[in-house]
């Protein structure tokens, strides 16, 4: 019989100074930044909900993102016989996780508890799960979304939205949506794939779609051009599809290749063929895009919250190894250079999950509209572009220890770049920002509204409220589409700025964040993280931020 071997050391050496892996904690009590945007934004009734979430996902479900990351799915177009039967397949790990998802009601809360906050409560449970695997994340942000869609037909909504908020894996749905095509990408107004009337409500889709996020979804919206339509977007009717049709046959939604992507590896991203598919179409022919845009603008919410936890995540990772890993004569925590990179880190951080939340109340209160509308956009155009370079720089914090393949980092760092592109890369989302202030009136005076009520707090703040006064006030002199970049940077740091003064008023533990950020930020700041000024308390902020095990 093998004896087990010592696991602290060799045949030739001991084994020391390696922190232990960052599990068995909970992930709500350690995040005080989650749990006081939590009771801010109106989702304290959620806490024992999300006390009880957080435990569990800080045990296995660690484990169990990683092996659903090593196991990827399989496609698998046809049986034995040669029957096409377009199945994928997916290591238990996998349904175990999408599992945990529906049933703690993250596809759902908010259509099924109509009490103020459970948009709230539902981002605080999402951005959680998003920290065990990125991939489930999408069928359950597709899944949530597609209810506003289909609320548009009396008889889809009838039929579908039991089903789709019912908190069972096994006995509800899940939905998917497919707009891209292949020679348009985000211009869907380039699409071809037709639709054909056959009897009421209901028509013959024939095309295709270049990407389509779990295409063995229960029901898939997607949009088609109807006889007669007008080009570009104008055109397009939207319809759902359902994978299984009433009489148990397949329906004509053949999948042709899964993707073999740079991220969320766990989740199947298909090519796929309609051949007179048959779908209901969804409010009047001809009306598709602002319905999908619906659906579209609530899983940006989803890339939001995605990429705050993913951020979460990655620093947690960084803070919890420097406060174990001895270099130079002392823990890395305890190194000034150290406490720069990882400080400035936890602000990125704290500022991504003060602002989510937010943004996630307004999704929830009928006056908040126009503000959800224009933050929605800024939000993930920021939120998304710094997660990928805060994942970068926490995989850093690790040394080599985080660029091997057994370290969660390199996961982190792939899955960080899925949602800056998913649902608009950072072109198309800053073009909507500009959409939005010209087509869409009130949007431009909500957003000031809310950056209004942090003046008077702090002079940087008023200052940079003041300098995008200014800038809006020549916007029309200058070339916009150049420099919308620019300007949504600058709408995304003020916004988060005066959020965080806010917050810290109600959170005085947030008081050194808030000045990290207000000095770095609407300051003088580096082009990488580390670059903060001299006089920032990086100690606190890292200790408020790191997970105790």
């Amino acid at each position: 019989m093998l004896q087990q071997t010592d696991t602290h050391t060799t045949g030739t050496h001991e084994v020391f100074n390696q922190p232990p892996p960052l599990s068995g904690y909970n992930l709500y009590s350690e995040d005080p930044t989650l749990r006081s945007a939590l009771r801010r934004e109106g989702g304290e009734w959620g806490e024992s909900r999300l006390e009880e979430f957080g435990q569990k996902l800080g045990g296995e479900p660690l484990e169990l993102g990683e092996i659903a990351n090593r196991h990827l799915p399989e496609l698998h177009t046809h049986d034995r016989f040669g029957r096409r039967i377009d199945e994928i397949e997916f290591h238990p790990a996998w349904h175990s996780l999408l599992k945990l998802g529906i049933e703690n009601e993250l596809s759902s809360l908010p259509w099924t508890d109509d009490r103020p906050g459970a948009h709230v409560v539902r981002a605080a449970l999402f951005s959680q799960l998003c920290q065990v695997e990125a991939g489930v994340m999408c069928p359950i942000s597709m899944t949530y979304a597609a209810i506003p869609a289909i609320a548009n037909s009396v008889e889809v909504e009838a039929e579908w939205r039991p089903k789709l908020t019912l908190p069972d894996y096994e006995k509800g749905a899940i939905a998917g949506m497919a707009l891209t095509e292949k020679q348009g990408g985000s211009d869907v107004g380039a699409n071809t794939t037709e639709a054909r009337p056959v009897e009421d409500g209901w028509f013959e889709l024939t095309g295709h779609k270049w990407f389509c996020s779990y295409p063995i979804a229960d029901a898939v919206l997607v949009t088609a051009r109807t006889p007669d339509a007008p080009p570009g977007t104008r055109g397009l009717s939207c319809f759902l599809m359902p994978r299984i049709m009433p009489d148990g046959e397949l329906n004509n939604l053949f999948i042709l290749k899964l993707k073999d992507k740079l991220g969320t590896q766990s989740l199947p991203t298909g090519e796929v063929e309609y051949d007179r598919a048959r779908a209901q179409l969804i409010g009047d022919e001809g009306n598709g895009m602002p319905i999908i845009l619906d659906m579209i603008n609530h899983t940006r919410l989803d890339c939001v919250l995605g990429s705050t936890g993913g951020m979460r995540r990655a620093v947690a990772e960084a803070t919890h190894y420097a406060a174990y890993r001895n270099a130079f004569g002392k823990l890395l925590i305890d190194q000034a250079l150290m406490q720069n990179v990882l400080a400035d880190l936890c602000i990125e951080s704290e500022a991504a999950t003060v602002s989510a939340m937010r943004l996630a109340r307004s999704y929830g209160e009928e006056d908040q509209q126009q503000f959800k509308r224009l933050a929605t956009a800024v939000l993930k155009y920021q939120i998304c572009k710094q997660s990928p370079a805060v994942a970068a720089e926490a995989l850093e914090c690790l040394g080599g220890n985080g660029f091997v393949e057994d370290s969660p980092m390199p996961c982190i760092y792939r899955d960080s770049q899925v949602n800056s592109t998913w649902e608009g890369s950072g072109n198309v989302i800053a073009l909507d920002v500009l959409r939005a202030l010209v087509k869409e009136a009130g949007t431009l005076d909500a957003y000031f509204a809310e950056l209004e009520m942090a003046e008077g707090i702090d002079s940087r703040v008023d200052e940079a409220i003041d300098d995008l006064r200014t800038v809006f006030k020549s916007l029309e002199d200058q070339d916009a589409q150049y420099g919308a970049r620019t300007l949504v940077e600058k709408m995304a740091t003020t916004l988060q700025a005066a959020l965080l003064v806010l917050s810290a008023k109600d959170d005085p533990e947030l008081q050194a964040t808030t000045e990290g950020y207000c000095a770095s930020r609407l300051g003088t700041h580096g082009r990488s993280f580390g670059t903060l000024p001299s006089d920032i308390d990086c100690a606190s902020i890292i200790d408020r931020f790191r997970p105790k095990i």
